[in-house]
């Protein structure tokens, strides 16, 4: 299993409106992504603003290719993400899940 990293930061102001987007659009999308085997979505204040980190799993890359393209390795971002952050991290890391308790 792979899992796939990402970190955007959202202003207190949005940082609702990004949880809420996650939770639905995106979770949607991965959804009907072949070989998608779940998602968590971290929250931790920082300062002024709310860093949320990205952790999906899927069966392998070619599933994450599904999910992100042939460049699998860069951020996927849809409009209302872009609205809501405030930055986000242009690439993402991959790595094998060793152990899943």
């Amino acid at each position: 299993m792979i899992a796939r990293t990402w970190r955007g930061w959202a202003p207190a102001a949005t940082a609702d409106d990004y949880e809420r987007h996650y939770a639905t659009a995106v979770a949607e999308h991965l959804r009907d992504v072949p070989g998608f085997r779940g998602a968590r979505l971290l929250r931790c204040p920082d300062r002024d603003e709310v860093e949320f980190t990205s952790i999906t799993f899927f069966t392998d890359l070619d599933a994450v290719r599904g999910f992100a393209g042939e460049s699998y390795e860069d951020a996927v971002l849809e409009e209302d993400a872009r609205r809501a952050l405030s930055r986000w991290d242009d690439h993402v890391s991959h790595a094998e899940v060793a152990v899943a308790l």
